[in-house]
């Protein structure tokens, strides 16, 4: 175990030395080229800022895991790389799936793509994750459904994969807000794979979380008119997105767990997102409104609506999630999925009924 922690440890720290280093090569690039986010009527932001800090993403993840797994194999008594051998398809089509959509979020950022070839690529890239042996095929109880048969896990999963991509997406709307979100979700997965016994998958999390830490601190502490802030783009939405599909999939796949529910630990630190995009897609067809096209109804917007400063909107939601998290982890353990589940919407519930209040006397 403790050389699993080491690797761990290592890919985490490794990855935040390798984000930030290549975070402020491509913010010099951006200025240099002025690639930036150009400000308009929906966006918070005022100032020209670089949108490519999800260009760092998938390069440093790789190249951490590429270099830890080449150092254990000039090692005698080599660890990692049976562990990888032992699901080589999950890790070759998680690599096609990943490579696509960080190649799409690339043009995206750079020239604009349109919605609908963005699905068409996000249902093809669940099909890799299905090709490779990863679906949802367990629901542990939630709604009385166990086991769910293969004509209806393969259609449920490219569904899931798209939803979970979209909602990563579509919550990146305030500086630290993504970034934060999926930092207590790769913090989450990290801890809990680890303890799963799956250390292959504990170290991609790490990875993960440790390239998302620099570009936090960018995101968030960066100051434009110095030319240190950044944003992931879609090129790191998608990509987050598609690393959280793989790893909540694989947490299901893992079998059942006397002591948590292990469908509530894979998609806890997702419900935020999840929550917001399901109101806001139904917000938008309710008014007959196009639900694929942005507007400003998310969570962050009523926070700010509210007279909530940016920062301190950012620092609820993560706080907000990190509290679902864990109380969803603990409740698991003590009652059935399904009042776990009115639980999450109870709360989400009355958290908007707060936010409500705070709106109106802030109009006052």
């Amino acid at each position: 175990m403790l050389f699993w922690l080491i690797n761990t440890l290592a890919a985490l720290f490794l990855a935040i030395l390798f984000a930030g280093i290549l975070i402020p090569q491509i913010l010099l690039i951006s200025f240099r080229r002025r690639l930036f986010d150009e400000p308009d009527e929906r966006k918070i932001h005022t100032s020209l800022v670089p949108r490519l800090g999800g260009m760092a993403f998938m390069p440093v993840i790789f190249f951490t895991m590429a270099l830890l797994l080449g150092i254990d194999i000039s090692m005698p008594g080599s660890r990692v790389m049976p562990a990888v051998i032992d699901d080589p398809t999950i890790w070759s089509f998680g690599f096609c799936a990943l490579l696509m959509l960080y190649v799409v979020g690339l043009g995206d950022d750079l020239i604009g793509i349109r919605y609908r070839a963005k699905f068409v690529v996000q249902i093809a890239c669940g099909c890799l994750l299905i090709a490779g042996g990863l679906d949802v095929d367990n629901a542990y109880g939630l709604l009385g459904i166990n086991e769910i048969p293969t004509w209806l896990a393969w259609p449920l999963t490219l569904l899931i994969t798209v939803f979970i991509v979209n909602a990563i997406n579509l919550i990146d709307g305030i500086d630290g807000l993504a970034s934060g979100l999926t930092s207590v979700m790769m913090l989450t997965y990290c801890i809990v794979f680890f303890w799963a016994g799956a250390y292959e998958y504990a170290i991609v999390s790490a990875a993960t979380l440790g390239v998302l830490i620099p570009f936090f601190y960018y995101n968030v502490f960066g100051d434009p008119q110095k030319q240190r802030k950044i944003f992931m783009g879609d090129t790191g939405s998608l990509t987050i997105g598609m690393m959280a599909c793989i790893l909540s999939f694989k947490m299901i796949n893992l079998g059942p767990n006397t002591e948590v529910n292990m469908f509530v630990v894979a998609f806890s630190p997702l419900i935020v997102p999840c929550f917001d995009v399901v109101r806001v897609y139904a917000w938008r067809l309710r008014h007959h409104t196009n639900p694929f096209l942005p507007d400003k109804n998310h969570i962050h917007h009523k926070l700010l609506a509210a007279g909530i400063p940016q920062r301190m909107a950012m620092v609820i939601i993560v706080a907000g999630a990190t509290t679902f998290t864990l109380i969803n982890i603990y409740l698991s353990t003590l009652i059935n999925i399904n009042l776990v589940l009115v639980a999450d919407f109870l709360m989400w519930y009355i958290g908007f009924l707060f936010i409500g209040r705070i709106k109106k006397r802030s109009r006052h």
